[in-house]
């Protein structure tokens, strides 16, 4: 029989499978994200890609026309040009759900609020999936200490973050971090988490814009590589970590941030970190997650969801909990 993939996230945003697509710093494009709709995943538009609001606006329309699925569109904070003009165009163009993400984004929230849009926010910890739910959020995403991209000095693991987020958190839940295939869908799941966001396995994609030879290095790249290891489970430097917070106030946002990430990933250039937006293509291509454990070959988007898709389904008909996913 066939499992009935209904959760409440897949209900919010009017996708077919609980597995969303993270919104990926200058490879969110329109064409990527539109081929992960088409699978039946819930894909996401990263509005930093676009640069500008003009351009954000006629990415919207392409993706439109490449595919007839709901996706939303991210602005992570401080992370992201012309923000306050990036939402108005989000909300013209009249996407349902919004994904905010990387600081505190409660003046966006009650933006997207007002308009009757969904939003959904995504964290780092537990703490802040809580505020954003006081806030009115519809749903919250939380990443765990395997993810990458903007880390947190008290994230944990994923699957703590996940038992943990299941018992507090009341709205759906999203789960990230290291995942990448069927077993890691399903283990989330089986915590009472609503749904699963994958960034690093749908990097290593056809569609997916990263450059070929990164692709086939997440092939390569073991988790026990002592240089991942580091870079991504280990603390900061103690006195890095010091030294980069105290220029919170003394730095533009957008300034700021990027500094922080790299001395949570243990760059040795942290000071002349440049805005994300910005980043040549070489060093976000090197972000990626432990995720890179399962990553063994590049399929298609449509190929990668099928896979996850068909292989979960094997397992739980074989090994069936409890849940609201039983066949």
């Amino acid at each position: 029989m066939t499992m009935q993939w209904k959760t409440r996230i897949t209900e919010l945003l009017g996708c077919e499978y609980p597995l969303l697509q993270g919104a990926l710093s200058r490879f969110g494009y329109w064409k990527f994200v539109a081929a992960v709709c088409e699978t039946g995943a819930h894909g996401c538009l990263t509005a930093a890609v676009s640069r500008t609001p003009e351009r954000l606006r006629n990415d919207i329309r392409k993706c439109r026309e490449a595919t007839d699925k709901p996706f939303s569109v991210n602005i992570s904070i401080g992370n992201c040009p012309h923000e306050d003009k990036m939402l108005d165009v989000i909300l013209d163009e009249g996407i349902d759900v919004v994904e905010t993400a990387v600081f505190n984004a409660d003046a966006h929230g009650k933006r997207i609020k007002d308009a009757g849009r969904k939003w959904v926010h995504k964290t780092a910890t537990v703490k802040h999936a809580l505020h954003a739910q006081d806030q009115g959020a519809d749903a919250v995403i939380i990443v765990g200490l395997e993810g990458i991209g903007y880390k947190n000095i008290h994230q944990l693991p994923t699957m703590v973050t996940a038992v943990e987020a299941a018992r507090q958190i009341r709205i759906p839940l999203v789960i990230a971090g290291g995942l990448g295939d069927a077993r890691g869908m399903l283990a989330v799941l089986a915590t009472g988490a609503d749904g699963v966001m994958m960034g690093t396995r749908f990097m290593a994609t056809e569609e997916c814009p990263v450059p070929a030879r990164y692709k086939h290095n997440m092939i390569e790249l073991s988790v026990n590589d002592p240089r991942l290891r580091h870079r991504v489970l280990a603390e900061p430097d103690p006195a890095e970590y010091e030294e980069v917070m105290k220029l919170r106030d003394q730095l533009p946002l957008d300034r700021w941030l990027p500094r922080l990430e790299k001395v949570m990933l243990k760059d040795e250039d942290w000071r002349e970190a440049y805005r994300m937006w910005e980043a040549p293509a070489k060093y976000l291509g090197t972000l990626v997650s432990m995720a890179v454990g399962v990553i063994h070959d590049i399929p298609t988007c449509q190929e990668l969801v099928r896979r996850i898709v068909t292989e979960a389904e094997a397992l739980a008909r074989k090994h069936p909990y409890p849940s609201d996913l039983s066949t």
